[in-house]
């Protein structure tokens, strides 16, 4: 109760940045991110594989915007121009419920962002056994669907044990995990 009552009075505020995904929304206090929502406002066929301008446009004023908020826009547009650089920058705190206390999400969540890096890829399967519960592999699933911060937290990189990428975003993103996983790919080769 008492976390949700602090959430409830942040004073939360929104960056909206361009990406070869299209439009990111991150949300925010001065106590970290809330959430990262990617808005699919792009047409498969017009996502190239340039990275956005490093232009972003601020709902609020920027002169207003936590340091947390402006580290992550920072993190995000490194990841598209230079993702090799991005693991080098210092990932912005994190402010929302699915990602504090000790629940098997959080668990998660926190060893995917620990311990699986850029280009590299798991399986739920393989991610279960990692966060130490190997039969829960479809928990590991909701966990990925619950993930508030996709991109930061690289829910994109954990696929089926086939090999298959299996879904994103509840199904309706597939073909941004696929640009996302070979995005990392070819920009790793150079």
């Amino acid at each position: 109760m008492k976390k949700q009552r602090e959430e409830s009075q942040c004073t939360q505020k929104t960056i909206s940045l361009p990406s070869p995904l299209g439009t990111i929304q991150v949300s925010g206090c001065e106590n970290g991110v809330h959430t990262i929502q990617i808005l699919m406002d792009v047409a498969p066929a017009e996502r190239s594989g340039k990275a956005a301008p490093p232009s972003h446009v601020v709902s609020d004023s920027p002169a207003q915007s936590s340091p947390e908020l402006q580290r992550c826009v920072q993190w995000l547009q490194a990841y598209f121009s230079e993702p090799r650089t991005a693991g080098s920058l210092p990932l912005p705190a994190f402010h929302h419920p699915a990602l504090q206390g000790d629940t098997f999400t959080s668990r998660v969540l926190q060893v995917l962002l620990r311990e699986v890096k850029f280009g590299e890829t798991v399986s739920y399967k393989r991610l279960a056994e990692m966060a130490g519960n190997p039969r829960a592999v479809r928990a590991v699933g909701g966990a990925m669907r619950r993930n508030p911060v996709p991109l930061l937290i690289p829910c994109h990189r954990v696929i089926s044990s086939s090999g298959q990428s299996g879904p994103y975003m509840g199904g309706k993103g597939d073909h941004l995990k696929q640009w996302l996983l070979t995005h990392e790919r070819q920009r790793g080769e150079g």
